[in-house]
Protein backbone atom coordinates (compact mmCIF):
# COMPACT_ATOMS: atom_id res chain seq x y z
CA UNK A 1 0.00 0.00 0.00
CA UNK A 2 1.49 3.37 -1.38
CA UNK A 3 1.12 6.56 1.00
CA UNK A 4 0.39 9.38 -1.22
CA UNK A 5 3.06 12.49 -0.11
CA UNK A 6 2.47 16.18 -0.62
CA UNK A 7 1.07 18.96 0.65
CA UNK A 8 -2.94 19.39 2.09
CA UNK A 9 -5.06 22.55 0.49
CA UNK A 10 -4.97 24.05 4.10
CA UNK A 11 -1.12 23.94 4.40
CA UNK A 12 -0.79 25.95 0.97
CA UNK A 13 -3.18 28.20 2.45
CA UNK A 14 -1.54 28.90 5.69
CA UNK A 15 1.80 29.40 3.20
CA UNK A 16 0.19 31.66 1.27
CA UNK A 17 -0.98 33.98 4.29
CA UNK A 18 2.44 33.86 5.83
CA UNK A 19 3.98 35.08 3.19
CA UNK A 20 1.19 37.62 2.39
CA UNK A 21 1.90 38.91 6.27
CA UNK A 22 5.43 38.99 5.45
CA UNK A 23 5.25 41.43 2.61
CA UNK A 24 2.41 43.26 4.28
CA UNK A 25 5.01 44.26 7.11
CA UNK A 26 7.82 45.09 4.65
CA UNK A 27 6.41 47.06 1.94
CA UNK A 28 5.84 50.30 3.80
CA UNK A 29 9.20 50.08 5.23
CA UNK A 30 10.41 49.84 0.94
CA UNK A 31 7.56 52.66 0.13
CA UNK A 32 9.23 55.79 -1.15
CA UNK A 33 12.81 54.33 -1.43
CA UNK A 34 12.96 55.12 -4.61
CA UNK A 35 12.31 58.93 -4.76
CA UNK A 36 14.74 59.30 -1.60
CA UNK A 37 17.47 57.30 -3.69
CA UNK A 38 16.81 60.27 -6.78
CA UNK A 39 17.39 63.02 -3.93
CA UNK A 40 20.03 61.43 -3.10
CA UNK A 41 21.74 61.43 -6.06
CA UNK A 42 21.01 64.50 -7.00
CA UNK A 43 22.27 65.78 -4.07
CA UNK A 44 25.59 63.79 -5.23
CA UNK A 45 25.38 65.15 -8.86
CA UNK A 46 25.10 68.52 -7.49
CA UNK A 47 27.41 68.66 -4.62
CA UNK A 48 30.60 66.21 -6.11
CA UNK A 49 30.31 64.79 -9.56
CA UNK A 50 29.24 68.07 -11.90
CA UNK A 51 30.95 70.23 -9.56
CA UNK A 52 34.44 68.10 -9.53
CA UNK A 53 34.10 68.52 -13.70
CA UNK A 54 33.37 72.04 -13.28
CA UNK A 55 36.07 73.00 -11.26
CA UNK A 56 38.59 71.13 -13.65
CA UNK A 57 37.86 73.19 -16.67
CA UNK A 58 38.02 75.91 -14.10
CA UNK A 59 41.82 74.92 -13.42
CA UNK A 60 42.07 74.59 -16.57
CA UNK A 61 40.39 77.79 -18.50
CA UNK A 62 40.73 80.21 -15.69
CA UNK A 63 36.91 80.34 -15.27
CA UNK A 64 33.89 78.26 -15.43
CA UNK A 65 31.72 77.78 -18.13
CA UNK A 66 29.14 80.97 -18.78
CA UNK A 67 25.44 80.58 -18.68
CA UNK A 68 25.06 80.60 -22.57
CA UNK A 69 27.70 77.75 -23.16
CA UNK A 70 26.05 75.86 -19.81
CA UNK A 71 26.74 72.54 -18.81
CA UNK A 72 27.66 71.47 -22.53
CA UNK A 73 31.10 73.27 -21.89
CA UNK A 74 31.88 70.03 -20.35
CA UNK A 75 31.24 67.86 -22.92
CA UNK A 76 31.92 70.03 -25.77
CA UNK A 77 34.63 72.70 -26.22
CA UNK A 78 33.22 76.09 -26.31
CA UNK A 79 34.84 79.00 -28.34
CA UNK A 80 36.45 81.22 -25.49
CA UNK A 81 38.12 78.18 -24.15
CA UNK A 82 41.44 77.98 -24.97
CA UNK A 83 43.09 74.91 -22.17
CA UNK A 84 40.27 72.93 -22.62
CA UNK A 85 41.25 69.55 -21.38
CA UNK A 86 37.94 67.73 -21.73
CA UNK A 87 35.08 66.44 -21.67
CA UNK A 88 35.16 66.64 -18.10
CA UNK A 89 31.89 64.58 -18.06
CA UNK A 90 31.35 61.37 -20.20
CA UNK A 91 27.81 62.28 -21.26
CA UNK A 92 24.82 65.03 -20.88
CA UNK A 93 24.59 65.26 -16.86
CA UNK A 94 20.48 65.01 -16.58
CA UNK A 95 18.99 64.86 -12.97
CA UNK A 96 17.39 61.25 -11.95
CA UNK A 97 13.94 63.07 -13.11
CA UNK A 98 15.70 62.80 -16.96
CA UNK A 99 15.50 66.48 -16.97
CA UNK A 100 19.00 69.09 -17.45
CA UNK A 101 20.35 70.36 -14.27
CA UNK A 102 20.15 74.21 -14.28
CA UNK A 103 23.48 76.12 -14.52
CA UNK A 104 23.81 79.82 -13.55
CA UNK A 105 26.98 81.44 -14.14
CA UNK A 106 27.51 83.66 -12.44
CA UNK A 107 25.61 82.95 -9.58
CA UNK A 108 22.71 84.50 -8.50
CA UNK A 109 22.85 82.79 -4.99
CA UNK A 110 26.39 82.19 -5.17
CA UNK A 111 27.50 84.84 -7.32
CA UNK A 112 31.73 84.60 -6.36
CA UNK A 113 31.00 80.96 -8.80
CA UNK A 114 27.60 79.67 -10.13
CA UNK A 115 24.20 78.39 -9.26
CA UNK A 116 23.70 74.44 -9.89
CA UNK A 117 20.32 72.97 -9.24
CA UNK A 118 17.68 70.45 -10.06
CA UNK A 119 13.62 71.26 -9.91
CA UNK A 120 13.28 67.96 -8.15
CA UNK A 121 10.27 65.17 -8.94
CA UNK A 122 7.72 68.11 -9.76
CA UNK A 123 9.99 69.90 -12.43
CA UNK A 124 9.04 73.20 -10.81
CA UNK A 125 10.22 75.98 -8.23
CA UNK A 126 9.68 74.49 -5.08
CA UNK A 127 10.97 73.55 -1.84
CA UNK A 128 11.79 69.80 -3.51
CA UNK A 129 14.51 71.48 -5.20
CA UNK A 130 18.07 70.70 -5.09
CA UNK A 131 20.93 72.99 -5.06
CA UNK A 132 24.19 74.19 -4.42
CA UNK A 133 23.56 76.48 -2.05
CA UNK A 134 21.79 76.94 1.32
Amino acid sequence: MLKKRGFTLIELMLVVIIIGALVAMVMPRLTGRSEQARVAAAKADVAANIATALKLYELDNGNFPTTSEGLQALLNKPGGANNWNGPYLERRPLDPWGREYKYVSPGTHRPHDYDLFSFGKDGQESADDVKNWE
